[in-house]
């Protein structure tokens, strides 16, 4: 096979198309794409980044930031993108772990950058503002507009994407040319992309969905982009007529809806809607499609894998499911300890093989060999399969709560609470018990400032959880931490409120 960005180039349209449409700033035009990236990859090679080197980037959205990490796929470099908000402890870890040749960070960011940098052994450090500055794009003008793009294998490393770290140090995933190659043509036949999209595009792009998901897909379509630098409600309303499809994180679809402006008839000529990162619960699902007429599609996905499922572009989109295996990747629900398959209906840990799995963790054979099991990878998901092939996600085997002998999966008391009209989200957690080993404790946010009936929730709860999985306590909160991708803070929460019922 060959380098993952000659493979997407091939489909390119030619001339003027438009790739990405920026508010505030000039359009994007595949010929752009093709002469900048190509211009970042002459600049890479003369920085002395060689094939398989690592370019560490934390620097705020951009298209050039996009641009960048094309021109990395051309010059056989790995990409390694970093949250913005990685505190300097943090950036050190990665900086030592992968030891890139080259660290790009915002110019504001250069003072102290460069010593962190230094001491970790990093080669360069260069910049690159999100309003086209920096020392990284001041060179660009005198590259060539052509560049002969490396020869890659399918297994050879186009990024590295650092987990979470909610447990211990952030492991690096390690993705391949064909990891992301594979699941972006999959991806655009089975959403129907054509070269006649524009995508609503909100998202962050140091993250799998807003770098990988969304922005491989498109270029994978020869289709067009409105590159917002942020979410931001009344923006996406705006843009949203220009648009025929939105990627999101459940949180934007919340948001739109408490939009008054965000009606049918806004909406009407859109093609697609697309919500993964977090659950997107049913209550969600059922608003948007009462507020819309569009079923919002839900997929399911992980840093080590890119996609694995979805819901079907046509056919039945079932509020909290993730839908379908991907065509090509395989989904199986296995008993966490003995890796003992199980039947359709029953809870286990979900286990995936296909082209998208990624090769392992940077520097982590031990870590790596432990993830697999009969060459699926140990997804650390608990699921269950329906007799239609639906799949539904439990929750994280890390968050399983173990309450007087029962399994608690938070997601079903989730769903219960989240069903209710006095509910906006919630988030269950468990919690040290004396009596039970963890009690389930519910945080939940109000639909209507103020609200703080416990005892309306728990009775309204009674009728629709076993007694054991009633949360012991309910605790209410302007609103639950998130990620950036919008996933909640669990663990943030367990620590929070880990003295409560102790």
């Amino acid at each position: 096979m060959t380098n993952l960005y000659t493979r997407l180039a091939a489909g390119f349209p030619h001339g003027d198309r438009l790739f990405a449409d920026q508010p505030g700033g000039s359009p994007i035009r595949y010929a752009d794409v093709a002469r900048r990236s190509a211009a970042f990859a002459h600049r890479l090679r003369g920085l002395g980044i060689g094939v398989g080197d690592r370019v560490a980037v934390q620097v705020e959205k951009s298209i050039d930031m996009l641009l960048l990490y094309l021109g990395c796929l051309r010059a056989g470099a790995v990409f390694l993108p970093l949250n913005t908000a990685y505190t300097a402890a943090e950036l050190d870890h990665f900086m030592r772990d992968a030891e890139p040749g080259l660290f790009v960070c915002d110019p504001a960011a250069l003072e102290a950058i460069e010593p962190l940098a230094r001491a970790a052994g990093v080669r360069r450090v260069e910049t690159l503002g999100a309003d086209g500055s920096g020392s990284l794009a001041d060179a660009l003008a005198d590259m060539p507009a052509d560049f002969d793009d490396v020869e890659r294998t399918d297994d050879d490393l186009a990024a590295i994407l650092y987990t979470s770290g909610t447990t211990g140090r952030s492991k690096g995933a390690m993705l391949s040319h064909d990891n992301l190659g594979s699941n972006a043509f999959v991806l655009r036949d089975l959403w129907r992309f054509t070269g006649d999209d524009v995508l609503l595009h909100a998202l962050p792009v140091f993250h799998t969905h807003g770098l990988f998901v969304a922005t491989n897909t498109i270029l994978a379509a020869g289709a067009s982009m409105i590159f917002m630098p942020r979410f931001d409600a009344s923006e996406m309303l705006r843009h949203l007529p220009a648009a025929t499809s939105m990627m999101g994180v459940p949180t934007f679809y919340i948001r739109l809806l408490d939009e008054p402006g965000f009606s049918r008839e806004l909406v009407g000529h859109m093609r697609l809607f697309i919500s993964g990162s977090a659950p997107l619960s049913a209550d969600i699902h059922r608003a948007f499609r009462e507020r819309t007429g569009h079923a919002i599609l839900e997929r399911y996905g992980m840093t080590e894998t890119n996609m694995n499922t979805s819901n079907p572009y046509e056919g039945e989109r079932i509020a909290g499911t993730v839908g379908l295996p991907l065509p090509g990747v395989s989904v199986r629900i296995a008993d966490p300890e003995s890796g003992r398959l199980l039947p359709p209906g029953e809870v286990g840990v979900i286990e995936i093989a296909g082209r998208n799995v990624f090769k392992g963790y940077w520097r982590m054979p031990e870590k790596t060999a432990a993830e697999f099991r009969g060459g699926h990878f140990i997804s650390g998901d608990l699921g269950r399969i329906d007799d239609r092939g639906y799949v539904s996600i439990v929750g994280r085997a890390k968050d399983l709560i173990i309450s007087g002998g029962y399994n608690v999966y938070p997601a079903e008391v989730e769903t219960a609470l989240d069903e209710l009209a006095e509910i906006r989200e919630s988030a269950v957690i468990g919690v040290p018990h004396r009596d039970l080993g963890e009690a389930v404790v519910a945080v939940v946010v109000p639909r209507a400032p103020g609200f703080a009936d416990v005892e309306a929730i728990t009775a309204l709860l009674a009728d629709k959880l076993a007694r054991f999985k009633r949360p012991r306590a309910i605790l209410f909160a302007d609103a639950l931490p998130k990620n950036a991708m919008g996933k909640v803070q669990k663990a943030a929460l367990r620590e929070q409120y880990r003295a409560l019922l102790a």
